[in-house]
């Protein structure tokens, strides 16, 4: 899920609508880190609230901080994003791509372990 998260986020990157970008780069990272959380911890975070799944995210891995600075910021855009009071700037639309390919790269290495 995560994967297709990102795919879809780096394919309408250049489109006009540069919100939806956004939208699905958040959810590759939130997705990735679940599945982080799953192959380590055997757990996930359940709830409306994602910033409490940084708690678990850090425990995950060894650079389990890295990784929650990651999607922190992805999540700091996620309103913006997501519900669509303003549109991202083009910048913060690429910078969310890249954090989220970060974040499911590194959860494809956890999986393949």
């Amino acid at each position: 899920m995560a994967r297709a998260y990102l795919e879809t986020a780096e394919l309408v990157a250049n489109e006009p609508r540069q919100g939806f970008s956004n939208v699905t780069a958040v959810l590759a990272g939130i997705a990735a880190s679940d599945a982080t959380c799953c192959v380590r911890l055997g757990r996930y975070h359940r709830g409306d609230d994602h910033r409490l799944a940084t708690e678990l995210l850090e425990t995950a891995t060894p650079d389990g901080r890295d990784l929650v600075v990651r999607l922190e910021r992805l999540l700091g855009l996620k309103d913006t994003a997501h519900y669509g009071a303003a549109l991202v700037a083009q910048p913060s639309a690429n910078l969310a791509i890249r954090w989220a390919r970060q974040l499911v790269n590194r959860a494809q290495e956890e999986v393949e372990r």
